[in-house]
């Protein structure tokens, strides 16, 4: 199992629950392999990351010159990771108890037309939830299958940046299965997005306000 799967960790200058989402991670899975990308980070980022990185010898980093948005930078790891698999794992979660790689894993070796699996919730045309709408699995815990993610759209920098990709996904007749990750792992909601915003500017605010309207 642990040959099959990078766990990738994004950091936009918040090395301080950067700090715990790892170390919460390792205390159930020393051996994982992991990738933590810097996307552009001017802070104490990348010595926090070196500290991490020099715990043990199944951390990797990849740092990127500038912030480019948290998609481009989740794309950007699939393009660094050579297992069959990837586990996404924000930095604002805190891991409480293991065993959930193990199945995750399984299932998705299982079922050859799985290309996700996570947490579920439907959303629509423009990334809001509609219990109609496409089902997704949420980011800050997720596993795919990365040899078909280079089939499809890229992550992307939008409210959901992995919209386009898993409805292009489920159109070529794969799918998506829902596992409750957060029984295992915390999702704080209090990273990235809650210090520094979306960075979507009038885009994001188009996309509220059609969506309000039901465009």
């Amino acid at each position: 199992m642990y040959d099959a799967v990078t766990v990738i960790v994004t950091n936009f200058q918040t090395p301080d629950i950067l700090g715990t989402a790892v170390h919460s991670f390792r205390e159930f899975y020393p051996n994982v392999q992991m990738l933590i990308v810097d996307n552009g980070s001017k802070d104490g980022s990348r010595k926090k990351i070196e500290e991490l990185q020099a715990r043990d010898n199944n951390t990797a980093a990849l740092f990127i010159e500038k912030n480019i948005f948290h998609g481009p930078a989740m794309h950007r790891a699939m393009h660094e990771v050579k297992t069959d698999f990837a586990f996404f794992l924000d930095s604002d979660t805190e891991t409480h108890r293991g065993e959930f790689l193990e199945v995750m894993v399984k299932k998705i070796e299982e079922e050859k037309k799985l290309y996700a699996i996570g947490r579920l919730n439907h959303v629509n045309k423009r990334g809001f939830p509609s219990e109609s709408g496409t089902p997704v699995v949420q980011s800050p815990y997720m596993m795919l299958r990365r040899e078909l993610y280079l089939l499809f759209p890229q992550f992307e920098h939008h409210g959901m940046p992995t919209l386009k990709n898993f409805s292009a996904a489920q159109q070529c007749g794969y799918f998506v299965h829902d596992f409750p990750v957060q029984d295992y792992i915390a999702h704080r909601g209090r990273g990235t997005a809650s210090r520094f915003g979306y960075g979507l500017g009038m885009r994001g605010k188009i996309d509220y306000l059609l969506n309000k309207v039901g465009l």
